[in-house]
């Protein structure tokens, strides 16, 4: 394809320098069967530039756990094994400990992470396990028709709080980075979003520092990915990116809640 003569002259005046967007090596030259929406396919782009930017897909093993978050190991270009409903944690510690020099990262939803898998989440924590969680939040069980999930909204309805999520029946919703920001083990913790350019920046800096911890051997590095189930939030995607703004992100503001570069919590 030539390029327009008019284009030339402006990057020559102010000095642009042409970018090409291609698939990036972290990643399979596959279809991907995310709904139309969804951001699992942005977070997987991100992650996938990490890898190849560390140069780290030739080491790397992917843990999938159950939900959406399943396909993974079809994506990324890595060894990967898929696991149990919430066990990511326990499977993701015991080849890091095997194989230490292996990059190992968890790809998880907050139905198995935040619910049947808290329990080895938190106990992760707790011993400084040197992996990394890449967590996507949308609120619901999206693989199973939209369940109420831990960190399903107030007033959100699913199909099971069809009349909506109430505090006194199905308790309030779970902050997982401000739970593990009380937990010395935890080396980075980050959350982000991806509902445009800017954000989604934010979100690849955080990854590849949470990649950059485990590197350093610091301790375990999350982070959560505060995202869009269009499907079962019952949306078009342009609309449920602007309520992940104005809902979503009003209860679970973004931030860096630990650097182990700082040696302390950024929000304290």
């Amino acid at each position: 394809m030539s390029t327009h003569p008019d284009q030339l002259d402006l990057e020559e005046q102010f000095d642009i320098e042409q970018v090409i967007y291609a698939r990036p090596a972290g990643l399979v030259d596959r279809k991907m069967r995310y709904c139309p929406g969804c951001t699992h396919g942005i977070a997987h782009r991100l992650v996938g530039e990490v890898l190849d930017e560390l140069d780290l897909t030739d080491r790397t093993v992917t843990v999938a756990s159950v939900g959406c978050s399943v396909y993974a190991y079809e994506y990324f270009n890595t060894d990967a094994i898929q696991v149990a409903h919430g066990r990511a944690p326990a499977v993701a510690t015991g080849i890091k400990r095997a194989r230490p020099d292996t990059v190992v990262f968890t790809y998880q939803g907050d139905g198995d992470l935040a619910s049947i898998g808290i329990g080895e989440l938190i106990h992760a924590a707790g011993r400084g396990e040197n992996f990394t969680i890449i967590f996507l939040n949308n609120g619901v069980y999206g693989m199973t028709q939209g369940q109420m999930a831990p960190t399903t909204l107030l007033g959100m309805t699913t199909t099971t709080t069809p009349l909506g999520r109430k505090a006194e029946v199905d308790g309030l919703p779970m902050t997982v980075c401000e739970l593990l920001a009380t937990i010395p083990g935890v080396a980075y913790l980050a959350r982000e979003t991806m509902i445009d350019p800017k954000h989604v920046r934010q979100a690849k800096k955080s990854i590849r520092k949470a990649f950059e911890s485990q590197l350093a051997g610091a301790g375990l590095s999350l982070v959560e990915l505060v995202s869009t189930c269009p499907t079962w939030w019952h949306m078009k995607p342009i609309e449920a990116m602007e309520w992940l703004r104005t809902e979503m992100l009003a209860q679970y503001p973004l931030g860096v809640f630990r650097d182990w570069t700082k040696g302390q919590d950024e929000n304290a």
